[in-house]
């Protein structure tokens, strides 16, 4: 996206080259892009700053927008509309991806909806409000409170300011998903349901509106499939129509397999039918006591937390292609899932994860006072949030309250609290339990599917023997600093009565370090530490890009690579990893410069579908050497190998043992595992170098 600045206009206008930004459909999971028109680009817009122009959809924060003004609480948007002339006899409906917060949308002074929600897509039938070939003046006033306490915001700061205000980012206000009109059928799918749970074929509910919605025909047919892949219903009394499509040969959705199956839906009968083509995969997600299953096949969860923020344009991605090249990072950093944070993130890039096999937890923003009303709000974001989002196979995971965040932290110490989490849950459950549902992220639990724990310790010592604990059911707490002074200990459980077994139980929060080497070094030990422990159904690291001052990313907020000292992430995040029984010192230093031969011991976490036979290799190689700068990987005299060894799928191994003589100096000792076919499936290291105190001079003396 190019930006031109008008010389004659004031100095916070834009002018937007030729090109649309965003220009692409907004919905390819819920296609009608045959008749639609882009209302993305330069709109006039007045505050209490005058008049100016922005560029849609970019939160007003943004320097992408034009405007780039913080702590705006209003504003109004307008633009001219024309309804092509070929589109007549249509239906007309306008459509946002979010506007946050309450929008009132207006056509020729006449109010044609309105929408409080700064996260949920919302769309108004226009059609007795337009008129196809003549123009017509659309206005969106939007109010964005700077108090956003007990409204839905996520990250977003607030003035007063939030509990978690350190981890809280710039505002976003005001358009920040595509606008774009499109024409239907005089009686339409509001809403199509498209799901593959059986593994056999497809199952469908249509909920028809407009002209009639009772007694409406409506044909479902695979694109692209046989005749027999095609069913017709009636709407009933409600305008709800129910079908299946059998599939003659049906093609499971995978990570390794991410087939999608196109379903044209019409709705109606002759020249005025509506139709649609929805998207959607074979694929069940499901939980047998404390593991996960895939389509029958046991899986464990290597994830990464993604906030969804770019820097200039804020929780908008500039362009499609931002989208697609996070997942590509996040795959190629060894994840096979995303955790998007606090953010529905706009439906193409989970048209992206499906078509690329990436698994999805998908959760809402909260807000960050619990009261009645703020409940509700939060509530009110799940039906849309289905409704829009549930045919995507990809999502295997729903969330909700995070942390406690709209809960005020106090779930133990609050029925009505711990009710507002359990009635989150119930309600997401009844419209949509075909995934896991996860009612409050991190501690506290008292009605989920999923038991997961956020955790955050920079001393691997500690980590490793908390890590143990709460595989082991030893401990079920630990502390958590929610600010500079106030550390408490947060329960994996919100009441004695939650069962402690039974459930798949997994990280879903964790990472350490303040230089980017120290990051690597935590991804290293840390991870290994969760993969230590088969009942772990999976991890989530926290996370893959910096946010603004936050640089807890494995890449910076331009998503240019750190350094990782040698490590690659991808390593660290495999199918198939070496866990050292090595309790590391220091980033640069794990172990002290041996002055003899030393033996060390390594096991092997597998997470494929079959066994893997092979042996664990090792070579003092020069500091600073790594797989990842080497143009080829020397097996040099002075390698050591362990004895061979059989590795079952999610059983981590017996410990092997290679020993090597003294490097003479400070050195790397690479370590991989060849499999009896010479390839390499898991490479790790371990830094030996001198090991010193933290340097204390001049510290003032403990009274």
């Amino acid at each position: 996206m190019t930006l031109t600045t008008d010389p004659t206009a004031p100095t916070d206008a834009i002018a937007p080259t030729s090109a649309t930004p965003k220009a692409d459909y907004p919905r390819p999971d819920l296609d009608r892009s045959d008749r639609w028109l882009s209302l993305n680009g330069a709109w006039d817009f007045t505050s209490i700053d005058g008049t100016s122009r922005i560029l849609v959809p970019f939160a007003w924060e943004t320097p992408a927008s034009g405007i780039g003004r913080t702590w705006l609480e209003s504003a109004s948007y307008s633009r001219t509309v024309t309804v092509p002339a070929s589109w007549e006899g249509a239906r007309f409906v306008l459509s946002f991806g979010a506007v946050w917060h309450r929008a009132v949308i207006r056509i020729d002074g006449d109010v044609v909806g309105e929408h409080v929600g700064g996260y949920t897509s919302f769309e108004f039938d226009v059609t007795d409000h337009l008129r196809a070939g003549v123009p017509a003046r659309l206005v969106v006033d939007v109010e964005a409170p700077a108090d956003k306490r007990e409204i839905v915001h996520g990250k977003q700061r607030s003035i007063p300011r939030d509990d978690y205000d350190g981890v809280s980012f710039t505002p976003t206000s005001g358009i920040w998903q595509s606008v774009w009109l499109e024409a239907r059928g005089r009686t339409f799918a509001r809403t199509v349901e498209v799901r593959g749970d059986s593994l056999t074929g497809i199952d469908l509910v249509v909920s028809a509106v407009g002209d009639a919605s009772s007694g409406v025909p409506v044909t479902a047919r695979l694109v692209g499939g046989a005749a027999s892949e095609t069913v017709s219903v009636i709407t009933d009394a409600g305008g709800i129509a129910r079908g299946r499509i059998e599939l003659d040969e049906p093609r499971l959705w995978s990570p390794a397999d991410p087939h999608l199956y196109r379903v044209e839906v019409r709705t109606g009968s002759g020249a005025d039918a509506d139709r649609v083509v929805v998207t959607t995969g074979l694929r069940r997600i499901d939980t047998r006591g404390e593991q996960l299953f895939l389509n029958g096949e046991r899986i464990a969860i290597r994830g990464v937390l993604d906030q969804g923020y770019w820097p200039e344009t804020g929780l908008t991605a500039p362009d499609d292609d931002a989208l697609l090249d996070d997942l590509r990072l996040a795959r190629r950093l060894g994840f096979t899932l995303v955790r998007k944070h606090l953010k529905f993130e706009e439906p193409r890039w989970l048209h992206h994860a499906d078509r690329m096999g990436m698994l999805v937890w998908a959760e809402p923003a909260c807000p960050s006072r619990f009261s009645p009303a703020a409940a509700a709000a939060f509530e009110s974001q799940i039906v849309p949030m289905v409704e829009r989002d549930g045919n995507h196979p990809s999502i295997i995971i729903w969330g909700l309250y995070n942390e406690e965040w709209g809960l005020d932290w106090d779930i133990p110490g609050s029925p009505e609290r711990a009710e507002a989490a359990s009635n989150a849950y119930e309600l997401l459950a009844a419209l949509d339990h075909s995934r896991p549902i996860v009612e409050n992220s991190g501690w506290a639990h008292v009605r989920t599917d999923l038991v997961d724990w956020h955790y955050y310790e920079p001393d691997p010592t500690i980590w490793a023997q908390s890590v143990s604990d709460l595989a082991s059911g030893a401990r079920e707490d630990f502390p958590v600093k929610l600010g500079p002074d106030f550390i408490v200990d947060k329960s994996l459980y919100g009441s004695s009565t939650f069962p402690r077994t039974g459930k798949p139980i997994l990280n879903s929060e964790f990472g350490e370090g303040f230089t980017s080497l120290e990051r690597a070094w935590h991804v290293r030990w840390q991870t290994q530490e969760l993969r230590r422990h088969d009942r772990f159904a999976g991890y989530v690291y926290t996370e893959l890009a910096d946010v603004e001052h936050e640089s807890a990313g494995l890449v910076d907020h331009q998503r240019r690579a750190k350094d990782w000292g040698g490590l690659d992430p991808a390593d660290a995040n495999g199918e198939t990893v070496l866990v050292i029984d090595v309790i590391p010192a220091a980033a640069g230093a794990d172990i002290p410069v041996p002055d003899a031969s030393v033996t060390i011991p390594v096991h092997v976490s597998h997470h494929g579908t079959a066994n893997v036979v092979g042996r664990v290799r090792a070579m003092w190689v020069a500091a600073g050497w790594s797989f990842t700068t080497a143009a080829s990987f020397p097996e040099a005299e002075g390698s050591a190998e362990s004895a061979t060894i059989t590795v079952a799928p999610f059983e981590l191994s017996e410990a092997v043992c290679v020993t090597v003589p003294a490097p003479g100096g400070s050195a790397r000792l690479l370590l991989w595992f060849t499999t009896e076919d010479g390839q390499i499936i898991a490479r790790s290291f371990i830094d030996a170098a001198p090991i010193e105190a933290p340097n204390r001079r001049g510290a003032r003396a403990q009274s």
